[in-house]
């Protein structure tokens, strides 16, 4: 079973959609491995936007993540990961296809609602910056 990572960002989280985005991924047929709300801090946020450090918009995009609670989750079932990123939409919700997680949630490019892995390679990577092996199940 393939895993991926999501978050479900301090805007959403704040407006109250936690509930309709896990019950989309849930409908898709996705297991909820591991789910914990947290906030995450300057540290974390580094780990994980390791990639980003350094670009204009790095600022920004710590300051909104650690903004407030989200919730991060990883998810298995087949072809996860392409699928979830096709159900999150575009980054930019104007650009999301018409029922996606963004369109629906999402305030702007910047504050879109949800991250997702993008590769099998990130969501390993990015798995083990927000869980332990014993906070996952059935995977």
């Amino acid at each position: 079973m393939e895993k991926t990572l999501v978050l479900i960002k301090p805007d959403a989280f704040s407006k109250g959609h936690l509930g309709d985005i896990l019950k989309r991924y849930e409908d898709e047929g996705f297991k909820v491995i591991a789910a914990k709300v947290m906030q995450m801090d300057e540290k974390l946020a580094a780990s994980h936007y390791a990639e980003h450090i350094g670009k204009p918009y790095y600022e920004n995009l710590v300051e909104f993540m650690t903004s407030g609670p989200l919730m991060a989750l990883v998810l298995g079932g087949e072809n996860v990961i392409k699928r979830v990123r096709e159900i999150n939409g575009a980054t930019n919700p104007a650009q999301a296809a018409e029922g996606t997680i963004r369109k629906m949630y999402a305030e702007s490019g910047s504050k879109n609602a949800v991250h997702a892995s993008d590769s099998p390679e990130s969501a390993a990577r990015e798995i083990k910056i927000f869980f332990s092996e014993l906070e996952m199940f059935g995977g």
